[in-house]
């Protein structure tokens, strides 16, 4: 055939088109109908179309090109080849009509066309708006050094890369103007971050059932305390239900009223879920042993109560055993603050043996006690709002969470937006893992239907429609990208002094932690006096203070409280580093007292300079020591990050420093090298520093300005 791309020779006696009508595609298939290899009208010849279908680019001609070319698509009945004319046929203004529909809804931006992009869009949807293949949209992620799935969402910036990559002009889409959420949604939001509890209504407010976490001191018996509380639930054992672990279960005692308990690892995720504005728990049970007393783990964990705000019940565990002396353990927690009933205080302490079942159904009264007279209601048929407790990706549901529903009623079929992330349920199951079609206030339910698995801690609400979803979750996706780029600078000294200039800060938070405990008492004493001479009605609060290095839960308790994290002599574990930076937590380490207090000082007063903060960017250890003419030289096998040459380092020797200065030299195979990284051996030389030794570690470090 002649219908070649770039042929220019007539073509009308061999193919039904001219080479202006369609493109080449189209001519072959259409071409293909007149060939003598088709189905036979039995007589010798071929079946043919009638002399006015076969002219060239007529309606007709087309629409019978177009059916060709879908014979045989996967899905589709296939139908004949050829078709008998002389049965009624759509008429040809009908055909002109369905040819420029299925033109205009075929129609995809040819290369070099400007293309509209939206601030996020996916790898699949990215392919349909200029019609290529996922795959291709992968590759050229790939030859960028992007690795994504067909499901993976990319941002503005990187699909315009990519576009550009394949020949396209690119410009960001205008938003579009979409119906605002309802006002009364937006504030009862914010009233949900405060307390989640709706007050627009009195009448309407019912009571519920307590939302209770237990928290104390690791080996004081948590774990045994909630297995015999799940003991005293009457509905499970009269179900014969097999409780799964969503997170959260629900209780029902003898007489019929509920306790919900959340099922979490511990202070650190009760403190997660604040730190994200998710004020989930109304009563916290304080574990503390009869026979250890309050340990290191329970001063944290009160100091995480006191810092919630939320009311406590404390539980006496282990009764039982030899040497339980409740006394003591009502004493030490007079001393930090906790004051039960028995020393004049308002906080009910239960005598309780978690493992023989002892006083369990007295400590479930005193929770409901607490919970009635803090008045704990919600209006079932309110806005549906509350908290994801936990969520994962189950290998054959997909994206699963579990939440807690805190004011209306949750019910399948509804859309939730969740952060930037909508979806609408498709099942509910209760913490037996029964599928239940609603969820009224305090039910913890296990959900399917989200397109990916929520943070734990967000905030989730039920809207009108999926329009409305769409909306509010691009917005917070934008939100949430922006929020990346400043990060979070409120939480440094410079920042709080700002917001005290400005009024808007009255306290400075703050979070001591020390390498002794004499240190950490002479620094917390001297912060005191500072705090009794402060002339700017600026006061200082120490949230917590303890011996040792800076952890996950110091970093939580700060990104929740908006604190500062004061170290002396202490590391920063490489996990609380992270989530540091992800939190915009501020820590500031120091081995001089005198500097630790002045820096605290000069925020109050308003004279700080500009912070400058260390960034670690790599350790080495050291594993042997070699004399060169200079001095000693440290052979080292770099175990994380990268070691740059003429960096800041620091050597740890244990928990001490015993070096803070420069790297003088770097050589790697007798070659200096400008950097050294994870994985590698390498020699390194410190400046003015010969005292280096076998099992030291070298902190390199930069040393940025905020």
């Amino acid at each position: 055939m002649c219908a070649r791309r770039g042929a220019k020779t007539d073509c009308h006696t061999q193919s039904p088109f001219s080479a202006r009508d369609e493109n080449i595609e189209t001519r072959r298939d259409a071409a293909k109908i007149f060939q003598p290899s088709h189905r036979s009208n039995g007589k010798g010849g071929v079946l043919m179309m009638h002399k006015e279908h076969r002219e060239p680019g007529t309606v007709r001609a087309k629409w019978m090109a177009r059916k060709k070319r879908r014979v045989g698509r996967k899905g589709r009945r296939p139908s004949p080849r050829f078709h008998d004319y002389t049965q009624e046929e759509p008429s040809d203004e009908e055909l002109e009509a369905l040819l420029e529909g299925d033109k205009k809804q075929s129609s995809k931006p040819q290369v070099g066309d400007e293309v509209e992009l939206p601030p996020h869009i996916t790898v699949r949807e990215l392919g349909e708006l200029v019609g290529r293949s996922p795959i291709e949209i992968i590759k050229a992620l790939m030859n960028l050094g992007v690795m994504a799935h067909i499901n993976q969402t990319l941002d503005y910036e990187t699909a315009a890369i990519v576009l550009e990559e394949l020949g396209y002009k690119v410009k960001e889409a205008q938003p579009e103007i979409v119906e605002e959420v309802p006002e009364e949604q937006e504030e009862h939001i914010k009233t949900l971050r405060q307390r989640i509890m709706e007050v627009e209504d009195e009448s309407k407010l019912q009571p519920r059932p307590p939302v209770v976490t237990v928290l104390g001191h690791v080996d004081h018996g948590k774990t045994t305390l909630l297995d015999a509380i799940r003991e005293t639930d009457v509905a499970s054992r009269e179900a014969g239900g097999i409780t799964q672990h969503i997170g959260a279960y629900q209780v029902t005692l003898k007489d019929g009223r509920q306790i919900t308990f959340l099922d979490t690892p511990g202070h650190e995720a009760f403190t997660a879920l604040r730190a994200r504005g998710a004020q989930a728990t109304d009563v916290a049970i304080l574990v503390v042993a009869a026979d250890d007393g309050v340990m290191p783990q329970t001063i944290e964990a009160i100091n995480h109560i006191k810092a919630a705000d939320v009311p406590m019940v404390v539980a006496i565990n282990k009764i039982d055993k030899p040497g339980a002396n409740p006394e003591m353990v009502k004493s030490q927690l007079a001393d930090h603050g906790v004051l039960v009933e028995d020393y004049g205080g308002d906080v009910l302490s239960v005598p309780i043996s978690a493992k023989q079942r002892v006083g369990i159904e007295d400590l479930l009264e005193a929770v409901l006690l607490v919970a009635e007279e803090m008045g704990v209601k919600a209006n079932p048929e309110g806005q549906c709002v509350g908290t994801v407790i936990e969520s994962k990706l189950d290998r054959f549901r997909g994206p699963t969470a579990t939440l807690l529903v805190q004011n209306g009623t949750l019910r399948v079929g509804d859309v939730i937006v969740i952060d930037d992330v909508w979806g609408r349920v498709r099942a509910m199951f209760d913490d037996q893992g029964r599928p239940i079609k609603e969820a009224p206030p305090s039910t913890p339910v296990q959900v399917l239907g989200l397109p990916e698995v929520p943070p734990a801690g967000a905030i989730f609400q039920v809207v009108e429609n999926e329009r409305i979803a769409r909306a509010m979750a691009e917005e917070r996706a934008e939100a949430k990208r922006r929020a990346q780029e400043e990060r979070q600078k409120r939480l440094t000294l410079d920042q709080m002094f700002a917001k005290i200039q400005a009024g808007e800060v009255k306290t400075l938070n703050l979070i001591v932690k020390a390498d002794v405990q004499g240190s950490l008492e002479a620094i917390v004493s001297s912060l005191q006096k500072l705090n009794e001479r402060s002339e700017q009605g600026v006061e200082l609060e120490i949230l917590h203070q303890g011996v040792g290095n800076v952890t996950e839960s110091d970093v939580m308790l700060a990104a929740a409280s908006h604190a500062v994290i004061l170290g002396f002599n202490v590391k920063v574990d490489p996990a609380a580093r992270r989530l540091a930076e992800q939190e915009g937590v501020d820590i500031r380490l120091y081995n001089v007292i005198y500097h630790l207090l002045e820096d605290v000082e000069k925020a109050m007063q308003g004279l700080l300079e500009p912070e400058k903060k260390e960034v670690v960017v790599g350790r080495a250890e050291v594993r042997a020591v070699f004399k060169v003419r200079h001095g000693r030289v440290a052979g080292c096998y770099v175990t994380e990050g990268v070691i740059p040459r003429n960096a800041f380092a620091r050597v740890w020797r244990g928990d001490k420093v015993v070096y803070d200065g420069r790297i003088a030299s770097l050589r790697r195979y007798q070659e200096d090298v400008n950097e050294v990284r994870e994985g590698y051996e390498c020699g390194i030389r410190l400046d003015g520093f010969d005292d280096v030794k076998e099992g030291d570690i070298i902190e390199a470090y930069r040393v940025e300005e905020v």
